[in-house]
């Protein structure tokens, strides 16, 4: 049973892989006996496996296994562990666990039963919801890897490194962050390729046919990724799909609840359950909603899609605010909450404000605000309370 999987691991083992290793590579305590990581389709996660697999010694006995494999249907993760154990398997590697039946069962067991097999998975942005079910967050070291900062796409673009800042660094040093950037390369003559195709890794190798797998991508997710992980009907995943549309569509603050029920056939509780859903898995970002796992419990805000380059998918000819806001929402969320403020646009980790606009946007919005900036589009470097945009693109 064991050796047409063993076969295949040996075959992926040997594959080129890209040279660029993602930032949480060198962020994962690959001691650790379970380690998960999740993300959204296209972020690099299968790569980011395979670059640990070529660094692990030759002698390793590893078995790398694809979870939609007929084997891992027919007996299930904890048989194949079982099998691999038992031949002085080390190293088991397991990709997108989310199409397996039961892997929250079966990974407690594995983790339970076999002290001496490591292992690493990865699954969809949605799995991560659903990791209580068999308690694996007591068990499992869990890492998110996100779509491309700016920073990292600019490292691919040129060749230059550039270190990641935390938030509160950018705002106190922004000027000179800035200048020391400017003097290296040029930020604004790359920023309107990030946004329309430089958010997931795979950018490089496809070329023309990008959008094409984004929206590939994008469909698996709806189609596949969270239908398996949730009961949901056939006729609503069209429902899912038409809900990415019309969001896409609309202005982040511009949400009709009714309209949206009605077009999609939903009601109100189960268009706030799908809403979580789809930011579970990567495609939209929800601001100013109170919420638990994916149960919303109030309207949201403001809604985005998760990245600027999921509108061509889904809609195309985003407004430029929008686009800006949407880069904003992603660079930030990764480390950082972010909420619907009273005055400006974005209250970041419930104590900065920021209001976005052009090169001549002032503070007049935000003039009674204690901490608060203005993020502006098109502006090379910033100055008192105005911050470039792209900037925002070198928080990881």
């Amino acid at each position: 049973m064991i050796e047409p999987l063993q076969h295949l691991s040996s075959q992926i083992r040997t594959q080129k892989l890209p040279d660029y290793q993602r930032f949480l590579f060198r962020q994962i305590d690959f001691s650790q006996r379970l380690i998960g990581i999740m993300g959204a389709r296209g972020a690099g996660k299968t790569t980011l496996l395979l670059q640990y697999l070529k660094s692990v010694a030759r002698e390793t006995k590893v078995l790398y296994v694809i979870a939609d494999h007929p084997l891992v249907g027919q007996h299930g993760l904890f048989t194949i562990a079982d099998e691999f154990q038992k031949i002085g398997g080390e190293l088991l590697i397991i990709d997108e666990i989310h199409k397996c039946q039961h892997f929250e069962r079966d990974l407690k067991l594995i983790f339970d039963s076999y002290f001496n097999l490591k292992v690493i998975f990865t699954g969809s942005s949605a799995t991560a919801i659903d990791n209580a079910k068999a308690d694996l967050s007591r068990r499992a070291m869990l890492y998110r890897l996100p779509v491309l900062s700016f920073s990292e796409f600019l490292e691919l673009e040129t060749g230059e490194t550039f270190e990641a800042v935390t938030l509160d660094t950018l705002l106190q040093h922004h000027p000179q962050l800035a200048q020391e950037t400017v003097s290296r390369i040029k930020p604004l003559a790359y920023l309107p390729a990030y946004l329309e195709h430089g958010a997931y890794p795979f950018y490089r190798e496809a070329g023309s046919t990008y959008l094409l797998r984004l929206l590939n991508a994008s469909m698996q997710v709806i189609e596949t990724d969270i239908p398996a992980l949730y009961p949901i009907d056939y006729d609503k995943v069209n429902a899912l799909k038409k809900l990415m549309v019309m969001l896409c569509q609309s202005e982040p603050y511009d949400i009709n609840v009714s309209k949206l029920c009605g077009a999609v056939e939903l009601n109100q509780k189960t268009l706030y359950k799908y809403l979580g859903l789809l930011q579970a898995a990567g495609l939209l970002r929800l601001l100013g909603a109170k919420s638990s796992g994916v149960s919303i419990i109030s309207k949201p805000e403001k809604l985005y899609l998760d990245n600027t380059n999921l509108f061509a998918v889904f809609c195309n000819q985003p407004k430029a605010w929008t686009l800006r806001e949407t880069f904003f929402a992603s660079m930030l969320s990764y480390h950082h909450t972010l909420n619907y403020p009273k005055s400006g646009d974005f209250l970041v980790d419930g104590q900065y404000v920021f209001e976005f606009g052009g090169k001549s946007k002032t503070k007049k919005q935000i003039k009674d605000e204690t901490a608060a900036w203005v993020v502006a589009d098109g502006l090379e470097v910033g100055g008192e309370g105005k911050i470039p945009l792209w900037l925002f693109g070198f928080l990881y």
